[in-house]
């Protein structure tokens, strides 16, 4: 039995990596609007300016429009190939069912650097020159994995009477899966849909390796950080980039459920991975 020391402690812990982690996102936030173009604290006054300032540069625009082209079209690919892939290994047992469920969560383990350089490999070994299609390639390949794990939880959780019944009373298995399975696994696709384009659209690592000369926008701030005069272009960039990350995030959340049944799928996905 813990007693209220222990909880106290915990509690304090954890509140501790909390501040940890959100405040350097909440200065930057901050940092958006300040006055100076120089970081300090408390900063000297408010401002809007950085916002139509970012908004006027065309390299920013270009940036942005290849991310959501990216990231869109990624998650397309990881929409088809990550729920047929999951479909096949709930519904069917065969020789290197375990290998090929392993093969498909083991680019989200790996470090992002290992794919992305495995990737880049693969592309100069083939002469495959660098575009839009391959940093799709690149970003497909860890954004199936959040589809999957989505899919396959909500299959698991999912009764086959329903399937059995409909097809029982003449329906084909189109309409089966159209009239009853599909509604049953739609949050669970849009929600997988959200997360693989929240993860494509700032990931920096993989397109690095896949991207050539393009630049998307986490490669813009990257590179706009080495300049050091561009920095409130960059903190209003990354407070864009904070909030169409969270936003994908918190609706996924919101759709896959915050009570007993959105925490029984959260575990099977995770022990997916």
């Amino acid at each position: 039995m813990e007693g209220p020391w222990v909880r106290f402690a915990l509690r304090v812990w954890a509140v501790g990596i909390l501040l940890f982690l959100f405040i350097p996102i909440l200065l930057v936030v901050v940092y958006a609007f300040n006055v100076s173009t120089i970081q300090s604290w408390p900063i000297p006054g408010v401002t809007l300016r950085w916002f139509g300032q970012t908004w006027q540069d065309p390299e920013v625009r270009r940036a942005l429009l290849l991310s959501v082209e990216a990231g869109l079209m990624a998650t397309a690919v990881a929409l088809v190939l990550g729920s047929m892939a999951a479909f096949a290994i709930h519904r069917f047992q065969f020789f290197g069912r375990e290998v090929i469920s392993f093969a498909l969560v083991l680019p989200l383990a790996l470090p992002g650097i290992i794919t992305g350089m495995s990737l880049n490999s693969f592309f100069a070994f083939n002469q495959i020159t660098f575009s839009l299609w391959t940093i799709v390639i690149g970003h497909a390949t860890f954004c199936i994995v959040i589809v999957y794990n989505n899919v396959l939880a909500r299959l698991r959780r999912t009764s086959s009477s329903l399937l059995e019944a409909a097809m029982d009373l003449g329906a084909s298995g189109w309409r089966s899966f159209v009239d009853v399975t599909l509604p049953l696994i739609s949050t669970a696709l849009v929600a997988g849909a959200l997360l693989a384009f929240a993860l494509s659209f700032d990931e920096v690592i993989v397109t690095t390796f896949t991207a050539g000369a393009q630049n998307t926008l986490p490669l813009w701030i990257f590179g706009a950080i080495r300049l050091g005069q561009r920095l409130p272009e960059v903190n209003v960039v990354v407070f864009f980039v904070i909030l169409i990350t969270i936003v994908p995030v918190v609706i996924a959340s919101r759709l896959t459920g915050g009570g007993a049944a959105g925490r029984v799928e959260a575990v099977a996905a995770a022990e997916e991975v």
